[in-house]
Formats: structure tokens, C-alpha cells, sequence
């Protein structure tokens, strides 16, 4: 008869490394944004779905959670992520400032949650959001400060970061925001990641919220390079990421261009991130699939005929011949 107690320690022995991989696996929830340029553009559910998509076939320690049109997690899934991702439009209506759930990821931040927010997501209120994104993620887009031109942005060189391995030099169009409000040092770490020379022509429109202001026209003059994406480790050891660009859906078709952002959520994970970076294959289907759907046009109603006079006449028209 077998020892009972031994049968224990040897099932205990053989689950021990499933349980150590477990216990290691990572836990990251991205979430997209509700639909708002159309087909192509600010396709937040299917950048979301395409990035789980390829962490979950990489073979690396890290599971993800896809929330769509703008679904929040549960305070559960919250509580489990070792990395919030969002993708979404900004601004007053962002999602994050909805209801209480500022105050629900300060909560996660403090135990050290990584924390992320691509294009317009990476844009709040000075006044509402705008401070925690100087201290969760170190930087944010502030208005009248930043700005939001398309442009081709050439990266010719990277920092020495986890999220620059396996980055290759490149091209590419882009609506690059630029300009970023940035955490002074005493709030963390900050890795300019993405940084080019902004060209003149970034500049064509007048001074807006968005557009324009006389301080960064001076920086591109003055040729500063501009960064567009940037690393942060908070005082706590926790970590953020911010990425400017991402407006069209095509771009996640570049390989440098995804092999940053899913490097960027292994690392805010606090995830090892391979030398090579992140690799992974979309075919021109998977870029396809899961877009927006093209939103059908009411046909304008059909214009309504002129009211008859007790002759027959259009009453407009009758009012006309009277005149004269």
C-alpha cells in the first residue's frame, strides 16, 4: 500500500512547475474605444483584438482580456492585471474619466499596475486626468500645448530599452502627436522611445487647441526632435507607456510599428521582453478583420410638394404672380 503522504508530495513535486508558470504568466487587458472616424481610421476594437491576437500566439508568458466599445473591466479583471491598455478617442469624453473609474485604476496603480494609452487616447483635460497621467505614465497630450498633424515621421535611431529590442529603423505616415506634456524627473523615469524631426509643414494651420501654439512652432524651427512615443517608471517601480500615433489601422501592418506596442505591453507588465522584440505575422486578412462597419447613409427625404391654392396654383408661386 502506498504511503498516502508521499502520493501528496509527488503530485505536489510534479505540479509544482505548471503552478511556478502560472504564478508568472502575465495579465494584461486591452481595451477599445466605441467607433468614431469611420472605416480604416481609429479602429480601436480591431487594434485591440489584432494585439491579443498576437500575444496570444507569441508562446510568451502573458494573457490577455479584449473589452470592446468602450466595456470597462469588472473590479475583478482590474485586480488581476499586471497591465491596463487603452485604446480609445480622448478628451473630455474619455473613457477613463466616465463615472468613477479614475479613481477605480488609481487604485490598481498604487499596488503597481503598468498602465498604457495609444493615439487620442494618450489626450485629457489639463485639469481632469491630466495630472495622473503625469504620474502613472509620465507624459500626456495637454492642449494648446500638443499637437496632432499627420506626417511622415522617420525613426532612425532608439534608445537603449527592453521596448526598442528587435526595432528596426523606419518610415511611416502617421498622425504623430507631438509636443507632449512631460513628468519632471522627481516623478519618475522617462525613455523618449519614438523621437523625430518634425517638418515645417507640421505647422501650415493657425494656432488652436490642437493645431498649433508659438512654443512648438519654435521647436520645430529650431529642428528639436519631437517624440511620439515614451516609457515611464514611476518612483513605485510601476510602469507606463504612452504612443501617439496608431490613427490608421493599416499601420499595425508595419512590423516595427507593432513590435513596439506589444514589447511596450510586456514590459509595463513587468514581463521579460525577448531580444528580438515581440514577433509576430498579420496577413492583409487579419488587418481586415474586425474593422467598424461602414455606416449606412439615410437616403434624404424626398422634398415635400407646395401646398395648392383654391386654383390649383402653388401657393408660393401664386404669391409671386401677385406681386407684380
Amino acid at each position: 500500500m502506498k504511503n498516502p503522504l508521499a502520493v501528496l508530495v509527488s503530485a505536489l513535486i510534479l505540479a509544482l512547475p505548471a503552478l511556478a508558470q502560472e504564478a508568472a504568466t502575465k495579465h494584461a487587458i486591452l481595451i477599445g474605444g466605441k467607433p468614431s472616424h469611420g472605416r480604416g481610421a481609429h479602429e480601436h476594437n480591431a487594434g485591440v483584438m489584432l494585439l491579443k491576437k498576437c500575444l496570444d500566439e507569441s508562446g510568451l508568458p502573458i494573457k490577455t482580456t479584449v473589452k470592446l466599445n468602450a466595456d470597462w473591466p469588472t473590479k475583478e479583471e482590474l485586480a488581476s492585471a499586471d497591465t491596463v491598455l487603452i485604446y480609445c478617442d480622448g478628451g473630455k469624453n474619455h473613457l477613463l474619466l466616465q463615472d468613477d473609474r479614475l479613481q477605480q485604476m488609481a487604485a490598481e496603480i498604487k499596488r503597481g499596475c503598468g498602465f498604457m494609452c495609444l493615439h487620442y487616447a494618450v489626450e485629457y483635460p489639463k485639469e481632469n486626468g491630466g495630472p495622473e497621467m503625469l504620474d502613472w505614465m509620465g507624459g500626456y497630450f495637454e492642449a494648446h500645448w500638443s499637437v496632432n498633424p499627420h506626417w511622415d515621421a522617420e525613426f532612425k535611431s532608439f534608445p537603449k530599452h527592453p521596448i526598442s529590442n528587435g526595432l528596426q529603423p523606419y518610415t511611416i505616415n502617421d498622425e504623430w502627436y507631438f509636443h507632449m506634456r512631460f513628468a519632471d524627473e522627481t516623478k519618475g523615469n522617462l525613455t523618449h522611445v519614438l523621437s523625430a524631426i518634425a517638418p515645417e509643414s507640421t505647422m501650415s494651420r493657425p494656432d488652436g487647441p490642437h493645431e498649433a501654439n508659438p512654443t512648438v512652432r519654435k521647436a520645430v524651427a529650431d529642428k528639436v526632435p519631437q517624440t511620439t512615443a515614451w516609457a515611464f517608471e514611476r518612483k513605485d517601480g510601476g510602469r507606463g507607456f504612452g504612443f501617439t500615433g496608431g490613427h490608421f489601422h493599416r499601420n499595425w501592418g508595419n512590423d516595427n510599428q507593432r513590435m513596439l506596442v506589444l514589447n511596450a505591453i510586456l514590459w509595463t507588465a513587468k514581463a521579460e521582453v525577448p531580444a528580438t522584440g515581440v514577433l509576430s505575422k498579420v496577413t492583409p486578412e487579419e488587418l481586415e478583420a474586425n474593422q467598424d462597419p461602414v455606416p449606412v447613409r439615410k437616403p434624404k427625404p424626398a422634398a415635400k410638394p407646395q401646398a395648392a391654392n383654391e386654383h390649383g396654383e402653388c401657393k408660393e408661386c401664386a404669391f409671386s404672380a401677385a406681386a407684380f
